[in-house]
């Protein structure tokens, strides 16, 4: 008889080093997630043991994995009360958290997790509210609005975490965030999660943790696959320079940056004019327009998002193609967060910044700030330089569209709405492909579906015309 080969010892940094169940490990590769991330790696065996720890990490880091597995995996099911508690600077980040951890879930039976966001009606939240829910990821003013209504209880919160510290620090939430604590047991698992360490999060970390484990990684975004190209331009003719810059390289999906509210505005409107495809996102828009401009442009229905920086918190896009500096930052840091929104997953990106003679100075500060990354990286391009916009190629002058269309369905979580319910109503029937239909999001009241343009005549018609659920829904394309 052949001899038995005795079962290989698990790599140190794959998920099956962890002490969590092999449901959790078989979820997770069904996520795509196989080795972990250098967060993950020095996070997770502390969480788990429910340590309290201090971490550096930025978006794209994998940093919801880790603190996300050790609060699910100490969930109990059966208890519906608010049992973890996360604290996060915007709803979108809220959400776009949210909606990993119930993927993470998915291996335990009837978890609920919902989102408490500001810019939106209260009054769904409190019914969601009503019939429990053992996770609340929110912003800490949302929060306090519940507690002060005591329709949300925080007594059997055992995991606290706050996400993106620094940034909710920045927007003066330090008062909210010690408010809010004080609805919390003493006796909890903490973890605070942050981008940088200023003197205040020192503070901070200090009423919230008790003997943490201050957990760094070197580098949590490799900009060696980011092209970077500086553009010195009048400030008089930065939109006519973003017209140029989209007209030569026709991005199918372009985040720009600006610095405020009405830099987005104005930007956003010539370039429709130009016939553009670009909406903007910033502070002042309803909840529900922020949410339906995120959904469109993760769903390539959009080509380009105009942001500002705390609207955009959070924003997790694949497969973007560009970052437009429209707008320099003058923290090197929130440049380097910028342009990290590109060139993820092993894939190449390109930044792009345009700089007025007001802006050297930051330039020449992002300039010194790169070149003493570069003397501790391996692998870093040389410095950028700063050229002329005329040695862009010359403009195609022609519209800029999308490759997709996306379908609003008039239903959604609430009315228990699965992505293979919509998938199956497109598809009954020979109406369409699966290979015509792309993401489908399903929001609390509504859903939207892309679909490639070509069919979306069909598309609308397949919903008008069938059902979903057994129902007849409304349907509307933007």
């Amino acid at each position: 008889m052949p001899s038995s080969v005795p079962p290989m010892k698990p790599q140190a940094n794959t998920f099956r080093a962890l002490s969590i169940p092999n449901e959790q490990i078989d979820n997770l590769t069904a996520m795509g997630y196989a080795i972990m991330t250098p967060i993950q790696a020095q996070a997770l065996p502390l969480a788990l043991k429910r340590q309290d720890l201090i971490a550096q990490a930025k978006t794209g880091s994998g940093k919801t994995a880790a603190f996300g597995i050790p609060l699910i995996e100490n969930l109990e099911a059966k208890n519906f009360a608010v049992q973890g508690l996360i604290l996060c600077p915007t709803r979108e980040l809220s959400t776009q958290v949210a909606s990993e951890l119930r993927q993470l879930a998915r291996y335990k039976s009837n978890i609920k997790i919902v989102v408490l966001g500001g810019g939106q009606a209260i009054g769904p939240q409190i019914a969601s509210l009503e019939h429990g829910a053992h996770v609340v990821v929110g912003t800490p003013g949302r929060i306090q609005d519940h507690l002060r209504k005591k329709t949300l209880v925080l007594d059997q919160v055992s995991t606290f975490i706050l996400d993106e510290a620094d940034r909710m620090l920045d927007m003066g939430f330090t008062e909210s965030i010690e408010d809010v604590m004080s609805y919390l047991p003493s006796q909890r698992h903490s973890m605070l999660f942050s981008a940088t360490f200023p003197h205040n999060i020192s503070q901070l970390s200090r009423k919230i943790l008790i003997d943490p484990v201050k957990v760094e990684v070197e580098s949590v975004l490799d900009t060696s696959v980011i092209e970077q190209k500086f553009y010195k331009v009048p400030a008089t003719d930065k939109i006519q320079a973003s017209q140029k810059i989209i007209q030569a390289l026709c991005p199918q999906s372009l985040v720009i940056f600006c610095n405020t509210k009405q830099a987005v505005n104005e930007l956003t409107q010539a370039l429709q004019q130009a016939a553009v495809s670009a909406q903007s996102l910033h502070g002042d828009m309803e909840q529900k327009d922020r949410d339906k401009v995120l959904v469109h442009f993760k769903q390539k229905s959009l080509c380009v998002l105009v942001a500002t920086d705390v609207a955009a918190r959070g924003l997790d896009i694949d497969n973007l193609d560009m970052v437009l500096n429209f707008d320099l930052p003058r923290d090197p840091e929130v440049y380097i967060h910028r342009i990290g929104r590109t060139g993820r997953a092993g894939k190449n990106g390109l930044a792009l910044s345009l700089v007025t003679h007001s802006e050297q100075f930051a330039f020449e500060t992002i300039v010194r700030y790169y070149n003493n990354a570069r003397e501790t990286a391996v692998g870093l391009p040389k410095t950028p330089e700063l050229k002329s916009i005329h040695s862009l190629p010359a403009n195609h002058n022609k519209p800029l569209t999308p490759e997709n269309t996306s379908l609003c369905i008039a239903g959604g979580r609430r009315q228990k709405i699965r992505a293979g319910d919509i998938l199956g109503a497109l598809t009954k029937g020979g109406g369409l492909e699966a290979a015509a239909i792309g993401k489908i999001d399903i929001l609390h009241n509504v859903s939207y579906v892309a679909v490639r343009r070509d069919t979306a005549k069909t598309a609308f018609k397949e919903l008008v015309q069938g059902k979903i659920k057994g129902k007849k829904v409304k349907v509307f394309m933007d």
